[in-house]
């Protein structure tokens, strides 16, 4: 008899609590919408309004049949997204082990970070596309080439922010280390890795975006290869301008939820630590 009042004063305390969270986001996105429908709908730009992805048949069965696939590249949307995103996990990982590594090594040794810090802070400036051509010379073939892309294009945010943390632990704890005379193992997992843990994932959080924002640019230049960046250049090469801003929101959602899975992830590693 309890159970019904109980669910709906939790509800109600839930709301309450998180309103003020939940309503500015959804005020801001509504509003951009509503702009954007109204530049449409007024001829302001030739854009399609947001309305359209719904109102037009193709974009319309994307949305509704996001897992179709009728072999080759005629593909639903969660298949292009899974292929993008099994590329993105095997080069953001190799990044985040080799950055994570590197930057620590670097952090450690003054001398190897006069030596090879303006290698890094160069190679970090070179965008994503300029690697394609390099990638694919490297590795003739598309795959191999993407996760490359990937991995030098997101390894640089992550490795320079570990050596940055690594630097930038108190010397007092050093100290305390040096006279507890703890071990080199105890004093990375007890002292090293705590204290640049937040800076860590500062790097991760600033890659996987970087990663993603890689993997959509060389699935453009390197078409023929499933994927997001795919649909989009198949989409712009049949004029179908709809799909594109579908692809085009498609994206940053998944970005967006990438993001905040890295933040929700750093709040439960660093609460848990």
């Amino acid at each position: 008899m309890t159970t019904a009042p109980s669910s709906s004063f939790n509800l109600a305390q839930w709301w309450k609590h998180n309103r003020k969270t939940i309503l500015p986001p959804l005020f801001g996105i509504g509003g951009f919408l509503l702009f954007w429908q109204l530049s449409a709908s007024l001829g302001f730009t030739k854009l399609s309004g947001p309305l359209s992805l719904w109102t037009e048949e193709r974009t319309r069965e994307l949305l509704l049949y996001p897992f179709y696939d009728r072999g080759g590249l005629d593909k639903g949307l969660f298949l292009h997204t899974m292929s993008s995103l099994s590329r993105v996990a095997l080069g953001y990982s190799m990044a985040a082990i080799v950055g994570i590594g590197v930057g620590i090594a670097v952090g450690l040794n003054k001398t190897l970070n006069r030596a090879f810090d303006p290698l890094f802070q160069f190679l970090r400036m070179v965008a994503p596309l300029a690697w394609v051509p390099i990638a694919l010379v490297l590795f003739q073939q598309n795959q191999p080439a993407a996760i490359f892309v990937i991995f030098i294009t997101s390894i640089w945010p992550i490795l320079i922010n570990t050596a940055e943390g690594v630097r930038q632990i108190p010397q007092d704890y050093r100290n305390v280390a040096l006279v507890l005379q703890m071990s080199k193992q105890r004093f990375f997992t007890k002292v090293l890795i705590p204290s640049t843990l937040p800076y860590i994932f500062t790097g991760l959080r600033i890659s996987i975006g970087l990663a993603w924002l890689a993997i959509i640019a060389a699935e453009i230049v390197m078409p023929g290869t499933p994927g997001i960046g795919f649909f989009i250049w198949d989409a712009n090469q049949n004029g179908y301008v709809s799909e594109i801003v579908l692809g085009v929101i498609w994206i940053g959602a998944i970005g967006l939820i990438l993001d905040r899975f890295m933040a929700w992830l750093q709040t439960r590693i660093s609460s848990g630590r």
